[in-house]
């Protein structure tokens, strides 16, 4: 359930993001009671800020597919979004992605014949209310709609969503195994990946299908790589956990009615872990010398934190981690940590090392 516009999950360990960023294993930003330091405001307020922030921020100890595209997406913003944990204003889209995911998940409540789309539109309403309780911010969307307009239409967009989707595939012949499935697990080199899975389907010859419903548009083929970068990652943890490669990954784009699919094979997978590993290496580093550098994209005139980047003329809140000082003294190695800098949990491969993690809840 993790993109760049929809709904929220569950990873508030080293991964923490908001609701209106690649989502579903994810704390709004914040919402662990963080205080951060803005460049506005009183001094002195901003001063005991920014003792807080430094006092209680901890470097990132684990990877999700969302957070992993933050930082191939920009490093500035994974930084954003980890460690300053700066917040960010719920997006009508992202909330509408939420809000159709949980429908989709409580539908499958219902027994098979009954699972229609008058009745998964009837669920809408019920779960609206039950989004607005848990995350009270998302009634800013329309807080200037006293007539109710542009939610009744908003409302309507999500229904047509969910009505698209039983032609895409139809639930009375499905069964699944687990739904917004948790998943965690430990490479061997101590990097922890952690997500949370959609829909999990197990075919009575134990053949497993990964299933991500999206409410935008299927990418171009030329851009599917990018799409299925977070299914492959669910695939390598599923792996991981249970020496099993997913027969098939499965894309739903809701908002075009496409369906993309791919069989994995073992070597994906490896591919997968070897990116994620170099990757973590950067997030490492960048972590240990506090230089994040943002990289600009078209997709900077939809981001929250503007007023923070430098490419904007912002200022990053002062880095409340401490910051990589060489020892010349040191006789250590090149790969040795910095003296009173606290490396993130990487470390070699030990053979015979079983599978680390969970699925699901203990």
């Amino acid at each position: 359930m993790e993109t760049s516009t929809e709904g929220a999950a569950a990873d508030c360990g080293g991964d923490v993001a908001s609701a209106t960023g690649p989502v579903t294993d994810q704390c709004p930003a914040g919402a662990d009671g963080t205080t951060v330091a803005t460049a506005e405001g009183d001094a002195g307020a901003a001063t005991a800020g920014d003792a807080a922030a430094v006092a209680r921020a901890i470097p990132p100890t684990s990877l999700s597919p969302s957070r992993a595209s933050d930082f191939m997406q920009c490093p500035l913003l994974y930084r954003f979004r980890v460690i300053d944990r700066l917040p960010e204003k719920p997006s009508a889209a992202a909330t509408k992605g939420t809000l159709v995911h949980a429908v989709l998940e409580r539908l499958f409540d219902a027994p098979a014949a009954e699972r229609t789309a008058p009745r998964a539109k009837s669920l809408i309403p019920g779960q609206w209310d039950r989004l607005r309780e848990s995350r009270p911010e998302v009634v800013e969307l329309f807080a200037d709609d006293p007539e109710g307009e542009r939610l009744a239409a908003w409302l309507g967009e999500a229904e047509r969503l969910v009505e698209r989707w039983f032609g895409l595939e139809d639930p009375t012949r499905l069964e699944p195994a687990e739904r917004e499935l948790f998943v965690e697990a430990e490479l061997d080199s101590g990097l922890r990946l952690r997500g949370i899975i959609d829909r999990v389907d197990v075919a009575p010859t134990g053949e497993v299908r990964i299933v991500d419903y999206k409410t935008g548009k299927a990418p171009r083929p030329e851009y599917s790589e990018g799409a299925l970068f977070q299914m492959k990652f669910y695939a390598l943890v599923v792996w991981r956990l249970k020496r099993v490669v997913p027969r098939r990954l499965q894309l739903v784009y809701l908002g075009s009615g496409d369906v993309l699919t791919y069989d994995p094979v073992l070597a994906d997978l490896e591919r997968v872990e070897r990116k994620l590993l170099a990757l973590w290496e950067a997030i490492r580093e960048a972590t240990e010398t506090g230089v994040w550098r943002p990289r600009p994209t078209k997709l900077c005139g939809w981001c929250d934190h503007q007023a923070h980047c430098p490419e904007f003329g912002g200022t990053p809140p002062p880095y409340p981690l401490a910051v990589a000082v060489a020892d010349p003294d040191s006789a250590g190695g090149a790969g040795d940590a910095p003296r009173g800098v606290q490396s993130l949990p990487v470390r070699a491969g030990e053979s015979g090392d079983g599978p680390q993690g969970r699925m699901g809840p203990d």
